[in-house]
């Protein structure tokens, strides 16, 4: 299952890098796909998206799922 989240607050590569680490540590993520411009995230997976939203969260990030 494809799940699209919409990120706010990255600027640069390190920020794409701590979204792409936060989401791989979920359980039920398979694989992870984020881009700075647009800030999104693909989440491949049967992770829940509350997990995914809260693990981006406590990053210091805004995620919301796409088209919500």
């Amino acid at each position: 299952m494809k799940t699209e989240l919409n990120i706010t607050g990255m600027s640069c590569g390190h920020c794409v890098s701590a979204v792409e680490k936060a989401l791989k540590t979920v359980p039920g993520v398979q694989d992870v796909q984020v881009t700075l411009q647009p800030g999104k995230a693909v989440v491949e997976g049967s992770a829940s998206q509350q997990d995914m939203i809260a693990a981006v969260v406590e990053e210091g990030y805004k995620a919301e799922v796409a088209g919500a």
